[in-house]
């Protein structure tokens, strides 16, 4: 499938999450404005230090959007489905579009269940902690296993190269520790900033 794209690096997202977006450039309203006309369809994706594409990213449908006086989108997307860059196709449209493949990952209950929902969220709050912000670790618990891994990720500043990594993990069982090694990392008194980039 042909697809456009929104190059955003550390704005990663996953199938079945929400990713709320503030569209400004001349080339982001022009994908909008094509997007919104061609079933409401785009991919996130993030580059690399050279400029390429990163191999994997999420294809997202618009479900809500607002157009501002000072002529900005502000738009929410749903994730939709992994997909892999086959190629860029050349265009003379202001943004960026591929050739992807799409794919999905399930993972069973059992992995799910296997995954210590409190012993992640203690180890996220100690990272809030450290790094000072302030939010309401509680409402965590109400999130499913498989929803809160992802919310982590998407929201925590983590590196764009940790994001891809997280975005790349197929297993959730090997996501989830993962995620647990990411944190102890940030929350050792030891690390020093910048220290993963």
């Amino acid at each position: 499938m042909l697809c456009p794209i929104f190059p955003l690096n550390g704005a990663i997202m996953f199938p079945k999450t929400t990713l709320p977006l503030n569209i400004f450039e001349k080339r982001y309203i022009q994908l909008i404005d094509y997007a919104l006309s061609n079933e409401r369809i785009f991919g996130m994706i993030q580059t690399q230090d050279n400029g390429d594409l990163f191999k994997v990213g999420c294809l997202g449908k618009i479900t809500s959007f607002q157009e501002t006086d000072d002529n900005r989108y502000l738009i929410s997307i749903e994730g939709l489905s992994f997909f892999n860059v086959i190629k860029e196709i050349k265009s003379e449209k202001l943004f960026r579009i591929i050739e992807a493949k799409k794919f999905t990952i399930e993972n069973s209950k059992p992995e799910i269940n296997q995954i210590n929902k409190k012993n992640i969220i203690e180890i996220y709050k100690k990272y809030l902690k450290k790094k000072q912000f302030n939010f309401k670790a509680q409402e965590l618990f109400q999130l499913e296993t498989a929803e809160l891994l992802k919310f982590i990720v998407m929201i925590s500043p983590f590196s764009k190269v940790e994001k891809q990594m997280f975005l790349e993990t197929k297993n959730i069982t090997e996501f989830a520790e993962k995620l647990i090694t990411t944190l102890d990392i940030y929350t050792n008194e030891s690390y020093e900033r910048g220290s993963l980039n």
